[in-house]
């Protein structure tokens, strides 16, 4: 039992620092997230990246060398790498957070950039969003610019189901910045209100206030043939 628990602790540690190594080597890249998967032949690595180019490289020359060093520093075994774009890189909070930090290091505005940034989750669809700067923004003295749009979850069970978290850093002459992203996915939540208006033929039209989940659950119990 002690073997077993073992194994899967090594197995956690390594995949956190290797993610924590391509989250530093590759945040131009707008690193997103790796999985390692074991295989008869050797170990299959994919990153996720919003630029998968950059960790490409020329020629595949700077993927080969990824491998090595996987390979030497790692232990993983004959590391097979696959490089593969996000699926929606708007609803990602460490390829926003990413794209935000290089932004600031870019010399953009950091309220405009927080703006923008703001604006293009939303857009992609996402339930809410919450963006924090950190850092001697406009002076001396460090302070921390937040802009928060629609629902964003802190805690419960939404928090490690829907709400997707990401920090970076960016280093400016100023300083360090640190930067925050909170995303709430855009999945229909169970305590969302709606307003359904009764369907018309009396006498007085009528709105009521139901919850969502006690809807769908009242019509999948309905037998057949009964009227609503």
């Amino acid at each position: 039992m002690v073997l077993i628990k073992k194994y899967f602790l090594q197995k956690s540690m390594t995949k956190v620092m290797v993610d924590e190594y391509l989250a530093k080597q590759f945040y131009n890249a707008e690193y997103a997230g790796v999985e390692i998967v074991k295989t008869p032949i050797g170990t299959r690595v994919i990153i996720y990246a919003g630029r998968p180019a950059l960790i490409i490289g020329k020629g595949g020359k700077t993927i080969k060398q990824l491998a090595q060093m996987l390979e030497r520093y790692f232990g993983l075994e004959n590391p097979q790498i696959t490089v593969t774009t996000v699926e929606n890189p708007e609803l990602n909070a460490r390829v926003m957070a990413f794209r935000l930090a290089i932004a600031l290091e870019k010399g953009y505005h950091f309220r405009r950039a927080a703006f923008i940034t703001v604006r293009r989750i939303m857009n992609a669809g996402a339930l809410g969003t919450e963006v924090i700067i950190s850092g001697k923004l406009t002076s001396e003295r460090a302070k921390y610019e937040k802009l928060k749009e629609g629902v964003v979850y802190k805690t419960g069970a939404y928090l490690e189901k829907i709400v997707d978290r990401a920090i970076a850093i960016a280093m400016l002459k100023a300083g360090v910045y640190g930067v925050e992203i909170l995303i709430t996915k855009p999945i229909k939540s169970v305590d969302k209100i709606e307003l359904r208006e009764e369907p018309k033929g009396g006498n007085e039209s009528m709105v009521t206030v139901t919850n969502v989940s006690f809807v769908e659950e009242s019509q999948q119990k309905q037998q057949p043939g009964e009227k609503q």
